[in-house]
């Protein structure tokens, strides 16, 4: 090795026209390769970073990540098209002035119950009722005197509920999208004005807010907002509209079965007559014949005589 560097560093070969030319070639080949080098290993880690993969975890249940996207929604109208919709009836607000206020209530069975939600209607005629966010359904049921009832919950202490509805498209535990049909509007014997509408409601914890005051507006306002209960939901704390009007079907169920009672008792003593009706008719039948007996012997007596 040591013979060939002597001999390329000679003063025999350097006097060459061409060694100069070739030692500056292979130098400047040498840097080329070894910048290109370094630039394809920084292209790399580059590429590397804007891609992410699925990575298994030791998650056991491998369950999917909370979709993140749902905190940035906003809460809508439960239809298609607001524009073309009215609001039968709006929320009570225990602030509104007092003609709003009356607005408000619901008259049921000579008792006036302050409005919780608002009453959303489409000139008479039937529409799709739609999630007002995405989230979980956790309740379905039937009621003919509320009307049939959706809630969905979409997060922690905050639901939307869904009342006089009819045609449900959804059940309890499905995960539901912003604007996905979970049934179609009815009718409702607590609000019969109203006629073909959807009663909805926002509640935080269990208290019903003013859904106007919320829509167009994210799920994080409703969580940091602090709400006073007698404020929001007027003088009635969280459920009375619904307690109020279960408690007094319960009554005309009662009047009902006591009239149906009542009935029965006098068709009972229609035809099993008391031991005290029996006794006096006992009587009755005694005392006709004892007069019968008296009359006959009276009138032997006369004859004995005129004989």
């Amino acid at each position: 090795m040591r013979e060939e560097e002597k001999k390329y560093t000679s003063p025999k070969f350097l006097k060459r026209r061409w060694a100069y030319p070739a030692i500056y070639l292979a130098s400047a080949a040498i840097i080329i390769t070894g910048i290109l080098w370094y630039q394809a290993g920084n292209d790399v880690n580059e590429n590397a970073e804007d891609y992410s993969y699925d990575v298994p975890t030791d998650n056991e249940f491998n369950q999917p990540a909370e979709e993140v996207n749902r905190s940035l929604e906003n809460f809508v109208m439960p239809v298609s098209k607001p524009e073309d919709t009215v609001i039968e009836k709006n929320f009570y607000d225990a602030e509104a002035s007092a003609e709003e206020q009356e607005a408000a209530l619901v008259v049921y069975g000579n008792m006036y119950y302050p409005n919780q939600g608002v009453d959303i209607s489409k000139d008479g005629k039937e529409f799709d009722v739609l999630a007002a966010m995405s989230g979980t359904v956790t309740k379905v049921q039937e009621d003919s005197l509320l009307g049939n009832t959706i809630e969905i919950e979409h997060s922690k202490g905050i639901v939307t509920r869904y009342q006089s509805v009819k045609d449900f498209e959804v059940a309890v535990g499905d995960v539901v999208d912003q604007g996905q049909s979970i049934a179609k509007a009815g009718k409702s014997l607590f609000n019969e004005d109203a006629g073909v509408h959807v009663h909805f409601e926002i509640r935080k914890d269990n208290v019903a807010v003013n859904p106007i005051n919320y829509f167009n507006k994210s799920l994080a306002t409703l969580q940091e907002a602090k709400l006073d209960e007698q404020k929001v939901s007027g003088d009635q704390p969280e459920a009375a509209q619904e307690d109020a009007v279960q408690e007094d079907a319960a009554k005309e169920d009662a009047a009902a079965e006591e009239g149906a009672e009542g009935e029965a008792a006098d068709e009972n003593q229609e035809a099993n007559p008391s031991d005290a009706e029996q006794k006096d008719a006992g009587d009755a039948e005694s005392n006709a014949d004892a007069d019968d007996q008296d009359a006959e012997s009276n009138a032997d007596t006369s004859k004995e005589e005129q004989e």
